[in-house]
């Protein structure tokens, strides 16, 4: 993954969608309790969070991405939470983690709040 911005080639901006599409997904912070591997995968993180009334497992490809992955515990992150339940390497993901740069093939890093919030608040 390169961090370079003067190789970065910015992907074309997507189709315009209605506003309703956007309205339509749950992007809720949550705290990152807990990061754990996942046995039957080279990629996936099992990521334990807290979204202040409960807590979800979320299953993110990051594995790779980082040194030292267990950095990032205690970290509030952005999470798409109300998407169907999908089962990866024998787990099930209750969500997905918002990550910024993978899709370019930048060195993702974590989609953030400025300052810390309450577990649960939405995004939008």
């Amino acid at each position: 993954m390169s961090e370079s911005s003067s190789a970065f080639n910015r992907a074309p901006i997507k189709p315009i969608v209605a506003i309703a599409a956007l309205e339509s997904l749950d992007i809720r912070v949550g705290t990152i309790q807990k990061v754990e591997e996942v046995t039957r995968s080279e990629k996936l993180l099992k990521l334990t969070v807290s979204f202040g009334d409960h807590t979800r497992s979320i299953l993110a490809g990051i594995r790779k991405e980082r040194e030292n992955p267990r950095e990032i515990e205690g970290r509030q992150a952005l999470f798409v939470v109300n998407l169907e339940p999908r089962k990866m390497a024998g787990e099930i993901s209750e969500g997905m983690l918002f990550d910024i740069g993978y899709a370019d093939g930048v060195r993702p890093v974590l989609a953030t709040p400025e300052k810390p919030v309450p577990d649960g608040t939405r995004a939008g």
